[in-house]
């Protein structure tokens, strides 16, 4: 069955609550905004409609916060261009332009319902400058009427999606994290286990998606009930663990791809019950018992080694490979405690830092010069030929320039757009005016409205059917002084039609930063924040780190499947850099509290070259000032009196592990040349 086909004939019990909820949230806010008599009430339909996507209550009362900050915003921005330009519409214009790309700049640097927020403060300041143009008089009634129209519909959605077949965030967190849990632990299956690299790269991404949109969705569920701010933390810290353990288990695997020494038979079985453990996750009490079974077993071998005080490389490689199985079986327990915080916060209490999201500035900016482009090419058709079809183009122009350029591919979604937007012509004509006009009321509204929302309750197809909701409400403009000529209807389609083949027009004409370049921003962010390991309190640190590499990884993945199978190297490059980055705050774990100059200087100037040595190995390089920089810092160590020689010689070992890490990464690279680093290998 097509999805077309089960999407309207065999919906599921969720999709048809949803598009029961949000047709009653926006019937309740057209008939309040008729009631209070406002000129565009169907504005407040638009404003209900946007908040229901994500009927989860948390989420509603979130979006419609930040909506509520982006209207407000933009009627103060509205309300100032109008004050000093009334006389002047070019200047005026001009004005709305810079706010429209400012508020799009700022949109691209947030995530989740902030970047909605500022989307909302250019759309709210472009309606009121272009309809105070007309009426100037009536400046300060048009930004009132704005004002009450949005704010009414996130009313309206708020309040239904709180009473009617309410869904908690809670419950949408707790499934959040068990599919993220669940593909972590397979991923650690595969890396102790010998799977190809490619189910090894498609486990780990499947685990980063999820653990992405945990991040963001868990900021809703402070609104919800008094523990969501421990959700919040129990979050943060899924995120965190998650994070320490792919490095970890990064580490391992190349510990036991170390020709050189072999691993001991002893590690080995640990290793393959491990990876069996992680395997066979399903009950979390059951799997729980058996790592922490698992890992007294480890601790007890340790304990072993430690008292043979053997110093062969054998012996040494044995410890540092029990170290770091036990450091991964360490987080995978943290990471199930996490699981039973988000749904339980007050049975215990965990600390976790919010992290800081990867942020490129650059796209940012293109994606203000698009937005700016397609309002102020409108805008100058609108001053040259005072066409009144040209308000619907610069609406919907400007609210999607802004919403899809955060898109993987945002032609695509904007051809969706324009897809459900020519369906929604023939509905609108049929039911908003052939229908409509002689009936008494807007019962007649429920139908489309309700076939359009029980299509987008699949996301698959939410593109083409939130275009026909919104263009059957902007096509029809109900109200109580609505106009029922066809002239109008047809000005209103042509004028939306512009609208949308103007986005698509600025995304083919400036599709955004080359992948190439976008590969290359990401692997200097990556530099620039090993080279700032050590500037923050190690919390900050770790968490601006974690936050950051999530969206690196899966960035450098995507870019990784477009590239031919012979020369993917960029998801391993994340990698590395993921694992430079918790070596170098577990050095500063081991290191900081020594408050010794020397070592202090020696370490900086290591985690310097660490940056070097990385983001030459992005180009099948290696850099020569790694080498001098372990030895000054391992120099620095030996002359400290708490230091032991065995811990010395771990952090040397962790060092070359490091070395050895990068000469492998430059040699994936496809124009690396493997002569000198199969010599230093060697």
């Amino acid at each position: 069955m097509s999805i077309w086909r089960q999407a309207y004939l065999a919906p599921p019990a969720s999709a048809l609550r949803f598009a029961i909820k949000a047709t009653l949230a926006m019937l309740l806010a057209l008939y309040v905004a008729l009631w209070l008599d406002l000129e565009r009430p169907y504005w407040a339909l638009i404003s209900a409609a946007f908040l229901q996507l994500r009927p989860l209550s948390g989420m509603v009362i979130e979006k419609g916060l930040s909506q509520l900050a982006g209207t407000l915003a933009g009627c103060l921005a509205g309300t100032l261009i109008m004050a000093a330009f009334v006389q002047v519409p070019p200047a005026a214009l001009g004005t709305l332009t810079l706010w429209i790309m400012l508020c799009t700049y700022v949109s691209s640097l947030q995530h989740g319902n902030a970047a909605y927020g500022c989307i909302m403060a250019s759309v709210t300041a472009m309606l009121i400058v272009v309809i105070a143009a007309a009426t100037p008089q009536a400046l300060f009634g048009v930004a009132v009427e704005r004002l009450t129209e949005l704010s009414l519909g996130a009313l309206c959605a708020t309040l239904v999606s709180a009473l009617l077949w309410p869904v908690r965030v809670r419950d949408h967190l707790i499934a959040q994290a068990d599919t993220a849990l669940t593909q972590a632990f397979t991923h650690a299956a595969q890396r102790l286990g010998d799977a190809a690299p490619g189910s090894r790269q498609a486990s780990l991404t499947a685990a980063l998606a999820p653990l992405a949109q945990l991040e963001a969705d868990s900021r809703a569920a402070r609104y919800e009930d008094p523990e969501g701010a421990g959700r919040i933390r129990a979050s943060h810290l899924l995120g965190h663990r998650t994070l320490r353990l792919m490095a970890t288990l990064h580490a391992l695997q190349q510990l036991l791809e170390d020709g050189r020494v072999p691993a001991q038979a002893a590690g080995r079985r640990l290793i393959d019950e491990a990876a069996a453990l992680f395997s066979a996750y399903g009950d979390e009490a059951a799997t729980r018992a058996r790592l922490q079974a698992l890992r007294h077993r480890v601790l007890a071998a340790l304990e072993a080694v430690a008292a043979a005080d053997s110093d062969t490389p054998g012996d040494l490689a044995h410890q540092r490979l029990l170290i770091g199985l036990r450091e991964a079986l360490g987080h995978a327990l943290v990471m199930l405690d996490a699981r039973a915080a988000i749904a339980a916060p007050g049975r215990q209490r965990l600390h976790g830092t919010a992290p800081t999201r990867h942020r490129d500035r650059l796209s940012a900016l293109l994606n203000a010069l698009r937005a700016g482009g397609a309002f102020a090419l409108l805008a100058w058709a609108w001053l040259a030929t005072g066409w009144e079809g040209a308000m619907g183009a610069m609406m919907i122009a400007t609210l999607l320039s802004a919403l899809f350029a955060g898109f993987e591919r945002p032609v695509t979604a904007s051809l969706l757009y324009l897809k459900g937007l020519l369906a929604a012509i023939p509905s609108a004509l049929l039911f908003g005016h052939v229908l409509l006009a002689p009936a008494n009321g807007f019962p007649l509204l429920l139908t489309p409205l309700f076939l359009g929302l029980l299509g987008a309750a699949e996301p698959r197809l939410m593109g083409p059917c939130l275009a026909f909701v919104i263009g059957n409400i902007m096509l029809i403009m109900p109200g109580n002084a609505m106009s029922f000529a066809v002239d109008d209807f047809a000005n209103r389609a042509l004028g939306m039609l512009v609208g949308v083949s103007t986005v698509v027009m600025g995304f083919r004409l400036l599709p955004g930063l080359p992948t190439e370049l976008r590969r290359r921003r990401l692997i200097r962010a990556t530099v620039h924040d090993l080279r700032r390991l050590y500037r923050r309190p190690l919390h900050q640190a770790e968490a601006r780190f974690s936050g950051a590499m999530v969206d690196r990884l899966l960035d450098l993945a995507r870019h990784d499947d477009d590239l031919p199978e012979a020369r993917r190297h960029l998801f391993a490059l994340g990698l590395t850099g993921l694992d430079l980055g918790y070596a170098g705050l577990l050095l500063r774990r081991r290191l900081d509290g020594l408050e010794d100059p020397t070592v202090e200087a020696a370490k900086r100037r290591l985690f310097a070259a660490l940056a070097t040595a990385y983001a030459a190995s992005a180009d099948g390089r290696r850099d020569s000032r790694l080498t001098p920089a372990s030895e000054a810092l391992l120099n620095a160590l030996a002359a400290h009196p708490r230091v032991s020689p065995r811990e010395h010689r771990l952090l040397e070992g962790l060092l070359r592990r490091l070395d050895l890490a990068l000469a492998a990464q430059a040699g994936r690279h496809p124009d690396a040349d493997p002569a000198p680093l199969a010599a230093e290998a060697g």
